[in-house]
Formats: structure tokens, C-alpha cells, sequence
């Protein structure tokens, strides 16, 4: 099972990224071991979270949703489902 998530930074920005394991991630990002971004912005929190059944699918959901602007990505947290 693969999740595509969307943390919250220190300086209010949203990254987004995928994984398997979305406790050691989180963690990872916190610690500034994962990903050049979250090491500069600092990751507070998960705020969304999608389950996939495969790499690829999650994959695809992730590129999708980092194509779209912050106020897209601000509705579908509010709402929790696929905005389109």
C-alpha cells in the first residue's frame, strides 16, 4: 500500500511526496533526512493523506497534485477528496 500525502512546513508551504510507511516519513522530514525541500522548509504536519494500492498509481496522483496551485491543493485538505 502506497499513500500520497501533503505536509505542512514552518514556513506554511506544502510539500508533497509519497511513501510506504507514512509514521517514518513524517519522521524523516522532521529530522531533515528526506527530501532537499523539507530540509530547508522544516515539516510540522501531515494534512492530507490518499491510499493507493500500487507504486505507480500513488505515483501518478502525486504528479497530478503537485501540478496544481495552493489554493487547489488548500481545498482538496478542506474537503479530504478529489477536487477536479
Amino acid at each position: 500500500m502506497y499513500f500520497v500525502y501533503l505536509v505542512l512546513c514552518k514556513d506554511k508551504s506544502i510539500y508533497t511526496g509519497i511513501t510506504n510507511n507514512l509514521k517514518r516519513r513524517l519522521k524523516q522530514h522532521q529530522s531533515q533526512k528526506a527530501g532537499s525541500y523539507t530540509r530547508s522548509h522544516k515539516a510540522v504536519k501531515i494534512l492530507h493523506t490518499e491510499q493507493f494500492p500500487t507504486k505507480s498509481q500513488a505515483l501518478r496522483r502525486e504528479a497530478e497534485i503537485k501540478s496544481w496551485r495552493r489554493e487547489k491543493k488548500l481545498k482538496l485538505i478542506k474537503f479530504g477528496k478529489s477536487i477536479l
